[in-house]
């Protein structure tokens, strides 16, 4: 199975899915764990993360697969969402509550 199939495999598979530095309960950078205290603020209590820095090909697979260059990225019911400005953003709106809700 390539990178590209892996990473879509797991965004398909699972409703939430957060590709971040980190774990959600050690993240290793501030956008990671900015990314995660938005998702549990909104009730998320389940999600599927991948910390990219245990896996050098998914760390730059991601980028490929959303073109877009950062880390973190979320992905809800398959969609691409954003980084941590636009899932700050959006929680900030409301709108991001509605996306997990569905």
């Amino acid at each position: 199975m390539s990178v590209q199939d892996e990473i879509k495999k797991q965004v398909t598979s699972n409703k939430v899915v957060l590709y971040m530095k980190g774990s959600p309960d050690f993240p290793q950078c501030g956008f990671s764990a900015n990314a995660v205290n938005i998702l549990r603020a909104c009730g998320v209590n389940e999600m599927f993360t991948v910390n990219v820095l245990e896996n050098p090909e998914i760390r730059q697979g991601i980028k490929q697969y959303a073109n877009w260059p950062t880390i973190p990225q979320l992905y809800v019911d398959g969609e691409f969402v954003g980084g941590s400005d636009i899932v700050t953003e959006l929680y900030q709106s409301g709108e991001l509550q509605k996306m997990l809700q569905s």
